[in-house]
């Protein structure tokens, strides 16, 4: 189940509608975005792919406000696309043994 990017998905979003993108991004908020976008990723389930962390439709709010705000420092959503699955892959811990 897919979304349009802007389309208001469940009540908080009817009620509150979107974030605001800050009028001058900071590199704060590059971070609060990008941490956004990778903890607000989908997750399928059986009624569709909701959002991992609040179980709202995906993309939910937070995960729209976060790409919108990389858009605005002229990042591409194939580049924050290739950031998040590059994020995902499995990261090799050593185990202590030599």
């Amino acid at each position: 189940m897919k979304f349009a990017v802007d389309e208001p998905v469940d009540a908080v979003e009817k009620v509150l509608g979107e974030l605001p993108i800050p009028p001058y991004v900071t590199q704060q908020h590059i971070q609060l975005a990008m941490r956004a976008v990778l903890q607000h990723g989908p997750e399928s389930w059986p009624a569709g792919e909701l959002c991992r962390s609040d179980r709202t439709p995906y993309p939910c709010r937070l995960h729209r406000w976060g790409r919108a705000v990389l858009r605005t420092r002229g990042m591409t959503d194939r580049a924050v696309d290739e950031l998040v699955a590059h994020a995902q892959q499995p990261v090799r811990v050593p185990d202590g043994r030599r």
